[in-house]
């Protein structure tokens, strides 16, 4: 039997990872501020430098990259203000009939897509149907389940017509994935055209797109109708945008120190003490939805057995590995169902799982994995107790991710369990690898949303007749999806939050997911930019209210 190693042996590894991460090359908060006093002067032309951590397959999908591209060309019917209210955007008003089962919304006169079609009522039904259709996957999961048809009533009036109750469905539009494009583009133009330059009514359009370096992003100077949340109105601030993709976390904190670009995303944790006293603005939004988590597999392997799954949890320390690796920028979560920035989260099912190796190694005696190699690894039946955990590095998972998953791989191998980290490329996650039943015992990921409503995307049956590749645990439980399908039809809000938590608890208890750490959007911001904020949807950035000053 292998002698344990000390804890102290893994913090210490833990504190070199987050090194190594650092300095290897591949709810919304302003937390430092570049300077006091009167806002300068606007510059009224200029190009926007911006450096972005990866480069999505479209501009337009139901990826959250493709909904940061997106939202700056797209408008939707409703925005999300920082107090988390719907608020007006192309629909001035919107109401819901007294048996929840029709939406209203009202259009604003005025506003044309870049192609010069009006945005009336029948583009809004076209866009309805092409969500339905599956042109959106993220926006059909989310509406599909619930809307029955659209219908125009006049040039300004829409009726949703509902199967049954969904209090949240406004709320739920201000997702950049319910974007409007232009029904004439959707029908005349070709798939890759509208995934290179959808056609919106935003503020910029897309104008080139050189794959792997940038995306040219210039101002509509007939923009006037921003959501009402904006800080301006009328057309952006700057001429033009340009959104470039660098994945190497170093060069792009790098550019941004040098000058060379702007603003960047994803702020890699040990940099950012240093880039605050430097007097960068930085910004850090904790999204709300499904946090990074750990999902097992169900359906086949160790994590079939329940114990096997709960004494995973237990062997893992998962809040040191955030701390060590995080600086205090990137929060430890506990809760693998949502995320502590979602309403209706449970406490409860966050503290589930305290990290206790002792109670993981009764665990896995009591299962029958109770003969332990000289290697440390755990023997049932001669086969080793293997565990295959792929992850999407620099998509999913960005490099201090990968850090946080190489930490939790020690403490797992502390109790028995053999753990082969399997990272992949982006192009292989575009590509939908390691996403079935045979591909992984465990897995972690995010799914952003502004609710609870996202355990049903997550926790639906994947069934022959209803299919949910989101089912990333491959757990079909009645029970429990008809526990969601009742919060989400909850029109009594308390009702509502307390069926999501029971839901939530029960995912808990039975080891399906578990939280590591919450997802962050991160930005810095140089000198020379000011009104750059965060969307607060999906914490993505706005660029109609920036502008660059001298």
């Amino acid at each position: 039997m292998r002698t344990p190693r000390p804890s102290a042996r893994i913090g210490a590894g833990l504190a070199m990872m987050a090194v190594l991460a650092g300095c290897s090359a591949p709810g919304t908060e302003l937390v430092a501020s570049s300077g006091a006093g009167p806002d300068p002067a606007p510059v009224a032309e200029g190009t926007l430098v911006y450096g972005h951590q990866q480069e999505p397959p479209c501009v337009y999908g139901g990826w959250i990259e493709q909904g940061y591209l997106s939202h700056q060309v797209l408008d939707g019917l409703v925005s999300l203000d920082e107090d988390g209210h719907v608020v007006p955007w192309l629909a001035t008003d919107w109401h819901e009939s007294a048996d929840h089962l029709t939406w209203t919304f009202t259009l604003q006169e005025g506003p044309t897509f870049s192609d010069g079609t009006p945005v009336d009522a029948q583009a809004i039904v076209d866009n309805i149907d092409y969500w339905l259709a599956g042109g959106n996957g993220t926006a059909q999961v989310w509406i599909g389940p619930y809307v029955d048809s659209a219908r125009a009533l006049d040039a300004t009036t829409v009726e949703v017509a509902l199967s049954q109750p969904y209090p949240r469905f406004a709320e739920n539009l201000t997702q950049p994935y319910f974007g409007l494009q232009s029904p004439a583009a959707l029908a005349e133009r070709t798939a890759e055209e509208n995934c290179r330059q959808p056609i919106g009514s935003g503020p910029f359009t897309v104008t080139e797109w050189n794959r792997g370096q940038n995306i040219v992003l210039d101002r509509r100077d007939d923009y006037d109708w921003a959501p009402a949340n904006a800080a301006v109105q009328g057309p952006a601030r700057v001429a033009r945008v340009d959104w470039r993709f660098i994945t190497d976390p170093t060069a792009r904190t790098a550019a941004l120190r040098s000058g060379e670009v702007h603003a960047i995303y994803d702020i890699q944790a040990f940099e950012w003490s240093a880039l605050e006293s430097e007097g960068y603005e930085l910004h850090r939004y904790i999204t709300p939805g499904r946090p990074q988590q750990l999902s097992f597999n169900t359906g086949r392997g160790p994590f079939a057995d329940e114990r096997v799954r709960q004494a995973f949890a237990y062997s893992l320390d998962r809040e040191s590995v955030v701390e060590a690796v995080g600086r205090g920028v990137i929060p430890y979560e506990g809760n693998g169902p949502v995320s502590r920035s979602t309403p209706a989260y449970s406490e409860e099912a966050a503290a589930r799982y305290s990290y206790d190796p002792e109670r993981a190694r009764e665990l896995l005696d009591a299962a029958g994995w109770s003969e332990v190699g000289e290697d440390g690894v755990r023997v049932k039946d001669g086969e080793r107790l293997h565990i295959d955990f792929p992850y999407a590095i620099n998509s999913t998972i960005n490099q201090d991710g990968a850090a946080i998953i190489q930490g939790l791989q020690q403490y797992a191998e502390e109790v028995g369990f053999e753990v082969e980290l399997i990272p992949y490329p982006p192009s292989a996650a575009a590509a939908g690898a390691y996403s079935g039943p045979e591909d992984y015992d465990v897995s972690i990921g995010y799914w952003t949303s502004v609710n609870a409503g996202i355990l049903l995307v997550n926790w639906r049956q994947n069934l022959p007749e209803s299919p949910n590749p989101s089912n990333a645990a491959f757990y079909n439980d009645p029970a429990l999806e008809a526990t969601i399908r009742e919060a989400n039809s909850a029109v009594d809000p308390d009702e509502q939050d307390a069926l999501y938590r029971q839901a939530q608890e029960h995912i808990a208890d039975h080891a399906l997911s578990i939280g590591v750490y919450d997802r962050l959007s991160t930005l810095a911001v140089g000198p020379h930019v000011d009104g750059l904020r965060q969307e607060n949807s999906q914490g993505g950035p706005v660029f109609h209210d920036a502008h660059l000053v001298d």
